[in-house]
Order: C-alpha cells, then structure tokens, then sequence
C-alpha cells in the first residue's frame, strides 16, 4: 500500500488515502532495436536539427535548460554534445497508462548488476538504453526475471 492523493472529479483533493496499486504481474516482452543511438545535448533554444530526424527512433525533449536528442548515432555530426554508445530495448506495447510497475520491473534488476538505464516514455510504450558494453549482460538479467528479450 502506498500513501497517495485522492483523485474526486479529475482534481486533487488534499486529504489522504491509502492506495492498492497492483505492480506488473505480467512479464514483458522487449526487443532490442538494430544501431547505436547517442544522447546528444544542445542549447534549449535551438532549433530541432535536421540530422537527428533520419527515421528510426528518435526521442526530443526541450527544457529551459536543454534540447535533448536520442537518435542514431550514425546520423550526429561531430562537434555536438553527446555520449554514444547506446543500445536501445523496446517494451512491447501498447502499455495502458495505469499500468504501474512497468519501469521498476526492468530499472530494478539492471540495477541490481550494476547496469545503468536511460529511459524514455513514449504514449505507447516505454524505451530502456544501456550502454553497449553491458547489453549482452541486460539481457541475461531480464530474461532472468522472466521477460522476453528478441533480438
């Protein structure tokens, strides 16, 4: 049981409730996606480059602070900020949003080896990256804690 607010008429109410949450009783199913993708930092006002948009998957996020890209990294030019080295597991969806547990499933056990994530959430599913030195290892890992991994 965790501590939450309770939701009355899509607003929050400020006393609290206790709340079942169920986690994933269900295994995943992942698939590792072909390439290696790059984390690429660039100033929050600039403009989405053309680069990064070659097809595939290809994550944006814009805050004060950053424009964050997640593309191939075949496709970044030199001189960009980036860490590459990324190799890319998709949860096979689509996931409902009130599916809870779906991230900890997976975070947890990659920890646990010592195996850091990037992750990235899209409407339909969630993306995990590892670093490509430890892919082999993550998916021994989650195949382990009973999810299905296709190459």
């Amino acid at each position: 049981m965790i501590e939450g607010v309770r939701r009355e008429g899509g607003r929050s109410s400020d006393r609290k409730c206790a709340v079942e949450r169920p986690a994933v009783s269900r295994r995943l199913t992942l698939s590792v996606l072909p390439g290696e993708f790059g984390v690429c930092c660039l100033d929050s006002a600039a403009e989405m480059p053309a680069w990064a948009d070659r097809g595939g998957f290809v994550s944006v996020t814009r805050t004060p602070e950053e424009l964050s890209i997640v593309c191939s990294a075949a496709s970044i030019p030199t001189g960009v900020q980036v860490e590459k080295g990324w190799r890319c597991l998709r949860v096979e969806g689509p996931l409902d949003f009130d599916e809870t547990g779906v991230l900890s499933s997976l975070a947890e056990p990659l920890a646990r080896a010592g195996i850091s994530i990037f992750a990235v959430s899209t409407y339909r599913t969630d993306y995990l990256l590892v670093k490509g030195k430890d892919l082999d290892k993550a998916v021994r890992v989650l195949r382990l804690e009973g999810h299905t991994v296709r190459w």
